[in-house]
């Protein structure tokens, strides 16, 4: 399948065809698409080529667009003029196969958008396709896309979140008029999966009541199914915890396909270089050193423990805290005893062959590295974050 992507440099064009390549050469298996030629049409692109690619098309994405100008008319010329030239292009080449519209929200030219000078170009836009697949029987999947979001995204431009991103990523100062005011968003990963649904023959479909899209089978326009509803205010306190992640080593709570966890995605791909890695704080004795590495809000805390040679570490329990002991380098050995009697339990340990080791509550522990010349390397993870007003923790040999 050869596939004609329009914009193709643009912030959804870059995402679309960086995985149309990546199923093309083999590096996405996710999938039993054939993707063959990706004939990338940006602004700069000698025009005589979109002939050429419009001949060889088996499907299109139409993402060129412009959606900033100084000249409110300019929005006409630049959606529509170039829509109708790749639509009468493919009609020159005898060439029905699907195409796409990246349309926009703003073409319902209802609420804050109905004087929206873009969205008006943009529904023109929407009746050309509708109209040439009358013409023509070829089949127009036409996207109302809301605010979009993820890696890639030009700050600055015309995306509150990318600019949020970027200017908390690197301490440069944001505004926001209006905590309250709602964007509905959606995550680029899951436009890039529904484009590639629609090359599958799978795309969704939905009518509009208002600015809502409407599942429904055999819909006259296309739609991302899963968006995001959330105001200004909750983004940008989603970003100031995970710009404070380095410092409290707190990781937020971001459950799979919550909006959290895409945002947390999108943040980290502006981090500039100098906050790409950060110093962890070691806390070091002539035993060796304990260092935190990560806690969460409600699945406990990880830790990096490393014995000296010869040494033993530990000698204490617990009530109701519990762990997981897993040794990454060197030869050591774990007891554990059952607090107020000889039972007793031990497990050598190497980093040779890793296994997890519970720390039982009520059984006073230790670490031992057997080694005389290498370091005992342990990675911990507890229930719970370390509380110094109650530590759950009591001294005792095993």
């Amino acid at each position: 399948m050869n596939i004609l992507v329009t914009g193709a440099r643009g912030f959804v064009g870059k995402n679309l065809c960086t995985s149309l390549k990546n199923l093309r050469d083999g590096k996405d298996r996710t999938r039993s698409l054939a993707v063959g030629e990706i004939y990338e049409y940006n602004s700069d692109t000698d025009s005589s080529l979109l002939d050429k690619y419009c001949a060889g098309a088996d499907f299109v994405f139409n993402l060129a667009g412009v959606n900033r100008l100084k000249e409110q008319d300019d929005f006409m010329a630049g959606n529509f003029g170039f829509a109708s030239n790749l639509l009468a292009t493919l009609k020159r080449q005898h060439n029905a196969c699907p195409v796409m519209l990246s349309s926009s929200i703003q073409a319902t030219l209802t609420g804050r958008y109905a004087a929206s000078e873009y969205g008006k170009s943009k529904l023109a836009c929407e009746e050309l396709f509708f109209n040439y697949a009358k013409e023509t029987g070829a089949k127009v999947l036409v996207y109302r896309f809301p605010n979009l979001f993820g890696k890639w995204c030009r700050p600055n431009y015309n995306s509150a979140v990318a600019t949020f991103c970027n200017n908390i990523a690197n301490d440069l100062s944001i505004q926001v008029n209006d905590r309250s005011t709602e964007l509905e968003l959606l995550y680029i990963d899951d436009l890039v999966n529904e484009m590639l649904d629609a090359l599958e023959g799978k795309e969704h479909h939905c009518e509009f009541e208002g600015m809502v899209a409407v599942s429904k089978a055999g819909g006259r326009y296309s739609y991302v199914p899963e968006t995001y509803h959330v105001t200004l205010g909750k983004i940008v306190d989603f970003l100031q915890d995970f710009k404070s992640q380095p410092q409290t080593l707190l990781m937020p709570e971001i459950p799979n396909s919550s909006f959290a966890k895409k945002l947390y995605s999108t943040y980290l791909s502006y981090l500039p270089k100098e906050k790409v890695a950060f110093p962890l704080k070691m806390n070091v004795d002539a035993r060796g050193s304990f260092t935190e590495l990560l806690k969460t809000k409600s699945c406990g805390q990880f830790s990096i423990n490393i014995s000296k040679p010869g040494i033993t570490k530990g000698q204490h329990w617990h009530n109701s805290k519990w762990e997981f002991f897993i040794v990454v380098s060197g030869h050591g050995l774990i007891q554990e005893r059952r607090i107020g009697s000889d039972e007793a339990l031990s497990f050598e340990v190497s980093g040779e062959k890793m296994e997890a080791v519970h720390m039982l509550p009520g059984y006073t522990h230790n670490i031992i590295n057997l080694s005389d010349t290498e370091n005992l390397v342990t990675v911990m993870w507890a229930n719970e974050q370390f509380d110094p007003q109650h530590p759950d923790t009591y001294y005792e040999e095993v």
